[in-house]
């Protein structure tokens, strides 16, 4: 039989064992609270209590290693029939992170650009957004994070409410990314900016980055968030039982010590 009759006959077929689709089961025991709190806000809740209209919500995240790839040869400029053509081969030209914040509940973003994460890094993003209006003078202003070093646990709470004491940061629970909105502003970015990678230095990533968010901002609004509290519940009582993990092997015994006389 020909490769395309093999092809077709197994394409048909109920199983297609060749095929896999990755699988994370929650391991963060409070993953339905903390999950349930950051859709709450999206909702305009905050403790079973609405948020008021001067509230701000901000969701914010690290892109990193941010390469500049200088292509060996000049990318040539479409044609008619004939697409841009950018250069396989490239040399690094280093790299840079996109720190940003996305305005939840009135659209925008604010960013900057930094040589690498950490928490100095950061505390210049928060900077950069607490000390302009609206949130300057916001009698709350919830930060979504995820559990990166830069603003993990309680210690990153006391660091930033010490600085802005109307800052409340609310942490994702482990591996939901995915309920973070920065992240669909960075998918735009990465669509729109960032490919193709063909920049002669960091410089000119930066500038880029930079210059699509003021463009954005001209008409940004908030993103139509429809996932709520009710779907993740249903969601998460929809999941099997977790299974228990894989134990590693013991390590083998090492060999009993010998009785027999070494040789000289």
């Amino acid at each position: 039989m020909s490769a395309s009759t093999i092809w077709r006959l197994l394409d048909r077929d109920a199983l297609k064992p060749w095929r896999h689709h990755s699988w994370l089961f929650p391991r963060d025991p409070q993953f339905a609270e903390k999950a349930g709190r950051v859709l709450d806000l999206y909702a305009g809740v905050w403790a079973g209590q609405p948020l008021a209209a001067e509230d701000c919500i901000i969701s914010a995240d690290e892109k990193t290693s941010i390469q500049a790839r200088v292509r060996c040869h000049p990318t040539t400029s479409p044609l008619p029939g004939q697409p841009m053509r950018v250069e396989h081969e490239y040399e690094r030209g280093g790299a840079l992170a996109y720190l940003a914040a996305w305005d939840v509940r009135r659209g925008g973003v604010i960013g900057r650009c930094e040589a690498k994460t950490g928490k100095a890094p950061f505390d210049r993003l928060v900077d950069q957004v607490m000390q302009q209006e609206p949130y300057r003078s916001a009698p709350r202003v919830f930060w979504i994070v995820d559990n990166g070093s830069s603003h993990r646990g309680h210690a990153a709470v006391q660091r930033l409410q010490a600085r802005y004491p109307t800052l409340i940061l609310v942490h994702l629970p482990t591996h939901a990314s995915w309920l973070n909105q920065i992240e669909l502003y960075f998918a735009i970015v990465q669509r729109k900016v960032l490919t193709p990678n063909d920049f002669p230095d960091l410089g000119a990533v930066e500038q880029r980055l930079l210059a699509f968010e003021t463009l954005y901002n001209d008409t940004a609004r908030p993103f139509d968030w429809r996932f709520t509290r009710q779907q993740l519940d249903d969601r998460l009582a929809a999941l099997p039982a977790v299974p228990p993990p894989i134990m590693a092997l013991p390590a083998p015994a090492p060999p009993a010590a010998s009785t027999q006389p070494v040789a000289a």
